[in-house]
């Protein structure tokens, strides 16, 4: 073999070798940024359901307190109605007992 053919074999291999090195850089740094896309995805999602958990909170939160005036509310009105009733009955029993102490 010629020197000249043996210089161009060696220029190929050479040009060869530092064309994986530059493929392999390539595919590491394309490595690199979906790995960070990645992060950044998945702390979009976090920071977006933690978000949503809180409203969700408050939602709950705020139903539930409409609820517990609402139950407080119907529970004095159902007091108040006992009670007039239970005042009602009260003097009827207290004339009933009267009219039975005085009849007897």
């Amino acid at each position: 073999m010629s020197l000249d053919a043996i210089r161009m074999i060696y220029t190929a291999e050479e040009e060869a070798r530092q064309e994986k090195k530059r493929m392999r850089q390539k595919a590491a740094e394309a490595i690199e940024a979906v790995e960070r896309a990645g992060r950044n995805a998945v702390e979009a999602a976090l920071s977006r359901a933690e978000s949503e958990i809180a409203d969700l909170t408050r939602t709950a939160d705020h139903k539930a307190a409409e609820e517990a005036t609402q139950l407080a509310s119907s529970t004095a009105n159902k007091q108040a109605a006992l009670r007039a009733r239970a005042e009602a009955r009260y003097d009827k029993a207290a004339r009933f007992i009267l009219e039975r102490i005085v009849n007897t």
